[in-house]
């Protein structure tokens, strides 16, 4: 059994990764930590399970094997660093940190230890962005010149984002720093190293300077360029994933994956079968603690994506291309 502390309940996904380590077999949370005393003590509370106000002695606990860190993302380099050394396993929510010599130090401190990391990076999981990955290995596709992916909400639009989340100090930014992540880890993944990167973000329903409509491209060492799109003001047509080469392309929206390539000449495609879904990140985490399996959401990982959100805010503040 994985004991888990969880490290604050900053973040809004905080409940939902409680709920699943809550159903899961090999793990139970005997602790919580949070920043805001009141806060987690309620949490703790409705959780069945101890409060323990100071962070050093909530790391120190017997009955903790490994972390959940859900503070605001300007503590995650103190707070992973310090798990790490005290020997915890550590699952994150993205970004692993605001700039990448923090993530190069926590990196350092996770191999020193020898824990179990793993960073949050969902939409890795979907059958439709294996498929790319397969496709892209195997040249179906041809050379990658293009990638669009677009993530978005409404929650500044129709006001149902915690106020606090458009604090850029504690959180690193606006929608690019939240939303953003994904079509950014995403095309980290598909497409390698990034060379160059411009952006475009404004705030619109936010409380400035929060970005809530953004924008970056991004231009990757084999030359594919991709546009990764992000908002909190859409409420519709707020996912759009296309990925193109010289020989095919894959479009992927309402959950439906079309395929067209110069071999086949019959058009657009459905393909008969998608890979399966690789396991969630949490699920990979604790079967790496207790089985020793791999994780692909390893620091690395996390590293790409904070190199791509450090220079999309460089670009943006800068307002010029920058390169990487």
């Amino acid at each position: 059994m994985v004991n888990i502390l969880m490290l604050s309940k900053w973040h809004v996904h905080a409940k939902g990764y409680a709920k699943t380590i809550g159903e899961a077999p090999d793990a139970q949370i005997t602790c919580v930590w949070d920043e805001d005393a009141a806060r987690g003590k309620e949490w703790a509370d409705e959780l069945g399970v101890a409060f323990e106000p100071d962070f050093d002695k909530a790391l120190a606990r017997k009955d903790v094997d490994a972390v959940v860190i859900e503070t605001a993302t300007s503590e995650h380099k103190k707070v992973m660093i310090a798990a790490a050394d005290a020997g915890k396993h550590i699952f994150t929510e993205k970004a692993m940190a605001l700039t990448v010599a923090d993530c190069k130090a926590i990196s350092e401190a996770v191999k020193k230890s020898g824990v179990k990391f793993c960073i949050s990076h969902p939409h890795l999981t979907n059958p439709h962005i294996q498929f790319c990955k397969s496709a892209i290995e195997k040249g179906i596709l041809g050379r990658i010149h293009y990638m669009r992916m677009r993530t978005a909400h409404d929650g500044s639009s129709r006001d149902w984002l915690p106020k606090y989340w458009y604090d850029v100090e504690k959180a690193g930014g606006g929608a690019m720093m939240d939303l953003g992540c994904h079509p950014m880890y995403v095309a980290a993944y598909l497409l390698g190293k990034p060379t160059r990167i411009a952006s475009m973000f404004n705030t619109t329903c936010a409380p400035a300077p929060a970005d809530d409509n953004a924008v970056s491209v991004v231009e990757f060492e084999n030359k594919a360029i991709a546009v990764l799109e992000t908002s909190f003001v859409s409420p519709f047509n707020s996912n759009v994933f296309e990925l193109l080469g010289t020989e095919g392309a894959v479009i992927y929206q309402d959950g439906k994956l079309k395929l067209r390539t110069n071999e086949y000449k019959g058009g657009w495609v459905v393909p008969d079968k998608l890979p399966d879904a690789l396991p969630a990140a949490m699920r990979m985490w604790l079967d790496a603690i207790t089985l020793g399996t791999d994780i692909l959401f390893d620091t690395e990982r996390g590293t790409a994506l904070t190199e791509l959100l450090e220079n999309a805010y460089r670009s943006h503040e800068q307002q010029k291309i920058v390169a990487i």
